[in-house]
């Protein structure tokens, strides 16, 4: 007797996802979409679409008796059915030159933000989860630097006349939070 080959089940598994992928699709298709787009993001792209300017001011460290100060540009725009806000970023000064693109979304299983933050100094994307705590929106997130934890956490609070401030802070293993930078950016 002779025994089916690889190719021969991966044929009668392709045969079946066929068979089955209509009924799945009526079936996601019967469901009700939400509204589009997501009150989460219609609050947030009152709050980030357009033009800003902004500063980056980096505390003292021994390579840095002053601190430093960078400045910068970045655009905001809905994505795709409003449902994600594209930044673009660049910055230049002391500090270095930096650009980048952060996409926020709403996850509305985990019923938290969610940011996928890429720039020019780092080969992959961080991703961020957030929620609005108070006041401000509050973004988290944990990766792995060699043996060190880091853990991350931005706060970003929206002020009146068009502004906006973001601390960023990061530990190292549990170490205290140690503010990495202060943002503040004025809407054009």
């Amino acid at each position: 007797m002779r025994r089916p080959s690889m190719l021969t089940g991966a044929a009668a598994l392709l045969a079946t996802a066929s068979l089955l992928f209509p009924i799945t699709c009526n079936s996601v298709a019967q469901e009700q979409p939400p509204p589009f787009p997501l009150p989460e993001m219609q609050r947030l792209s009152k709050l980030y679409v357009g033009t800003w300017t902004y500063t980056e001011t980096y505390p003292k460290s021994p390579s840095s008796q002053n601190g430093l100060v960078n400045t910068g540009v970045y655009t905001s725009e809905l994505g795709p059915g409003g449902n994600s806000i594209i930044n673009r970023f660049h910055s230049k000064g002391p500090a270095g030159e930096s650009e980048g693109v952060f996409v926020m979304t709403w996850d509305p299983k985990e019923k938290a933000y969610k940011a996928y933050f890429f720039s020019d100094s780092s080969p992959t994307a961080l991703v961020e989860t957030g929620q609005w705590e108070s006041d401000a929106l509050v973004y988290r997130a944990e990766l792995s630097v060699g043996s060190k934890k880091i853990a991350l956490r931005t706060v970003t609070k929206f002020l009146d006349g068009g502004k906006l401030t973001s601390d960023a802070y990061f530990s190292a293993n549990g170490s205290p939070e140690t503010l990495a930078v202060h943002v503040e950016a004025i809407k054009k």
